[in-house]
């Protein structure tokens, strides 16, 4: 049995891993999926004051009040800047660590210095939470379910840069890189996914897989990235 930590994304919830939790949990494994301060099931705590370190501390104490230890830990889209985060804290505690789709951070980079185009306006008035960008899924039902559970992010996740003691290559843990192909790297997001991705396929130090779908791919592709998941195990 393996234990899977499967961080979420920007403007969405811990429920965006509903399908791949229960096909994990099918298989016998142990799955957590935190939720995030200020957006999804924990939306009536957002405030200006919740920062990338408040989901950085929702992982972690998750993790230490649980004692979960051989984890294979998970960061989905803006989740990667979380679960690299994370790891001043619990990286003794990972056995595999799993981009998808998602940024890899160096020391000392936020949201906003990887994409231009989350810096918002600044000064007097200027609003504290980001609007959800918006997003295709490949099903009707998927769409129902999800857009009306995206909500405004707290900026000051996207404008706290991760400290990150060495670089990924060094922790003692394995890495793996999860692609989503169908993006047409117009979106400034979706390019630095796309960097991180090719040097995933590059390197040495990483596995790397692609899932033939747009970004949100565990509501559009849950078997095959669970199919990804449990061969880690």
């Amino acid at each position: 049995m393996s234990t899977y930590v499967l961080v979420h994304g920007a403007w969405s919830g811990a429920h965006g891993f509903r399908d791949v939790r229960r096909l994990l949990q099918a298989q016998g494994h142990e799955v957590f999926t935190p939720a995030l301060t200020g957006i999804g099931a924990r939306v009536h705590l957002a405030s200006p004051q919740v920062t990338l370190d408040t989901h950085i501390q929702d992982v972690v104490n998750l993790v230490l009040y649980e004692d979960l230890r051989d984890l294979v830990l998970l960061g989905f889209s803006y989740g990667g800047m979380v679960v690299t985060g994370a790891l001043a804290h619990i990286a003794e505690r990972v056995r595999h660590l799993v981009y998808l789709d998602a940024f890899v951070p160096k020391d000392g980079e936020s949201v906003m210095d990887l994409v231009a185009g989350r810096r918002p306006p600044t000064g007097l008035g200027a609003p504290a939470f980001l609007p959800p960008a918006p997003r295709a899924y490949d099903s009707a039902e998927q769409q129902a379910f999800h857009d009306p559970r995206r909500v405004a992010q707290p900026l000051g996740t996207f404008a706290q840069p991760v400290r990150l003691a060495q670089a990924l290559e060094q922790y003692p843990f394995t890495r793996t890189y999860i692609r989503a192909t169908e993006d047409d790297h117009s979106a400034e997001s979706d390019q630095r996914f796309a960097h991180a991705a090719a040097h995933a396929r590059d390197s040495a130090h990483w596995a790397y897989h692609e899932i033939d779908t747009n970004h949100m791919v565990p509501m559009n592709r849950p078997r095959d990235l669970a199919n990804i998941l449990l061969a880690l195990a």
